[in-house]
């Protein structure tokens, strides 16, 4: 089973700065639609779906993204997501904008989230059902600290 999971989407001019250059928000929607996608493709639910059944969801707690190489309008690029921690509460997603064939890695994206109960309005530990679904798609990373990450990624970019 792949733990990472890859999504080519086409950057549109209307997200793009006068200079033709992708807005650094929009790095951010096109990135997080994309995760979206994979978690209703893979893990098979949607959060929406998984909010009304359970009455919990996931709240961001922190993002942390780093813009390594400009993206121009018009082209595709490549977007992966990978579950990369997996706590009671807690989980970390990683999401990659590299470009299409894959050897560039335009912007990392680090998203802590918690378990949430919209009724409670409190953090509860994830289901054992949940968290062996996210367990399944789990991928350690290496590096351990997101500026370690992004180190990382920029010294493959120079060897790309």
């Amino acid at each position: 089973m792949d733990k990472e999971i890859s999504t080519v989407v086409k950057v549109r001019f209307s997200d793009c700065d006068p200079i033709g250059h992708l807005n650094n928000v929009k790095y951010l929607e096109y990135m997080m639609n994309a995760r979206e996608d994979h978690v209703e493709s893979y893990y098979g639910f949607t959060y929406e779906e998984y909010t009304r059944r359970t009455g919990c969801t996931w709240i961001t707690v922190q993002n942390e993204i780093a813009y390594l190489r400009e993206v121009h309008y018009n082209t595709r690029v490549l977007i992966s997501s990978k579950t990369i921690e997996v706590r009671d509460r807690i989980s970390k997603v990683e999401i990659l904008m590299k470009s299409e064939d894959g050897k560039t890695v335009n912007a990392v994206l680090w998203i802590t989230v918690v378990y949430f109960n919209m009724k409670t309005r409190k953090s509860e530990v994830h289901p054992l059902e949940t968290r062996e679904l996210f367990e399944k798609f789990l991928e350690e990373v290496k590096e351990k600290t997101f500026q370690e990450r992004v180190s990382y990624f920029r010294k493959q970019n120079k060897l790309a």
